[in-house]
């Protein structure tokens, strides 16, 4: 399955507002709002993974940039995973 990146949502973002707000682009697989064990609010960042391409291209288009938790976030495609842009942002402070 193609997964996206998901940057920025707010911390109070749960994997399940990600699979309802990315069930708007087409089916969700899954989803991952990355959370700190101590305070279990959302890292700033999570994935999830669409059941097809096409999806992801909505998503890209209706979601990069839209409000999730009031919130803008920013939506990126596998291919920026792959090399590697996505964790070297997520590590910066």
């Amino acid at each position: 399955m193609p997964k996206v990146y998901v940057g920025d949502p707010a911390n109070s973002a749960t994997t399940g507002d990600l699979q309802a707000n990315f069930s708007r682009a087409g089916e969700v697989g899954s989803a991952l709002a990355l959370t700190n064990k101590a305070s279990e609010l959302c890292r700033s960042f999570g994935f999830v993974e669409m059941a097809e391409r096409a999806d992801v291209a909505r998503a890209l288009s209706l979601l990069n940039n839209s409000s999730l938790n009031v919130q803008p976030i920013e939506v990126e495609a596998d291919a920026a995973l792959k090399n590697g842009n996505a964790r070297n942002r997520a590590e910066q402070p």
